[in-house]
């Protein structure tokens, strides 16, 4: 089975990639993970915990955050390691995802900036013409944020917002964050998220 990228920035929502791991890993999934720089303060700083620097380790470390000690296969990259697997097109992969997607990086790969693995990997796989999902966590977005966005959709990447929906009658902060993750790969034509998907039942009819 070809390795699906999993990109986290330095985005608030360290929760959102925690889960989406959970779940591939769960399904039996490989996964390439490439935490940038920044990431590491964000650990920090919502967690209280430092994740490690080496490979090896930060694997163990994801694992552990997942709860998921054997299933799937992770392989972790060190963000400045341009030189990678995940960093050519020759190296073949079912897409990548971005969770969450700082507009930091959205604007350095919306101008074909690769200053790190994580940046690099995602302007291979468009440049290989392969799926690229971005999860941006922001709010409000600026002129700037939108532009950037819009370069990105129009270059083919998919924007999933971190934006949940309500239909699913969530009950707990992990209900409105697995939807996001279903939702995003959704677009990679992954479906390993137990999710209460629509089913109509709206009354089409209404009296006012």
């Amino acid at each position: 089975m070809k390795p699906l990228i999993l990109g986290v920035s330095g985005a608030s929502g360290l929760i959102y990639a925690v889960r989406a791991l959970k779940y591939l890993l769960e399904a039996g999934y490989t996964v390439d993970l490439v935490a940038s720089k920044a990431s590491f303060l964000v650990w920090q700083s919502e967690q209280n915990v430092r994740m490690p620097p080496e490979p090896e380790e930060q694997a163990q470390f994801w694992r552990d955050r997942a709860s998921v000690p054997q299933a799937g296969v992770l392989r972790c990259h060190r963000w400045s390691n341009v030189g990678a697997t995940i960093a050519s097109g020759s190296f073949p992969t079912l897409g990548a995802i971005i969770m969450p997607c700082s507009m930091s990086t959205v604007a350095k790969i919306a101008h074909g900036l690769s200053s790190d693995l994580l940046e690099r990997m995602a302007d291979v796989q468009l440049k290989e013409g392969r799926k690229l999902v971005l999860v941006p966590r922001e709010t409000p977005l600026s002129l700037i944020h939108l532009r950037n966005l819009t370069l990105l959709a129009e270059a083919g990447a998919r924007i999933v917002p971190a934006i949940p929906a309500w239909y699913h009658n969530p009950q707990t902060i992990e209900d409105l964050v697995d939807f996001v993750i279903a939702r995003a790969l959704d677009q990679l034509d992954l479906d390993c998220i137990p999710l209460k998907r629509w089913q109509g039942g709206v009354n089409q009819n209404p009296t006012h």
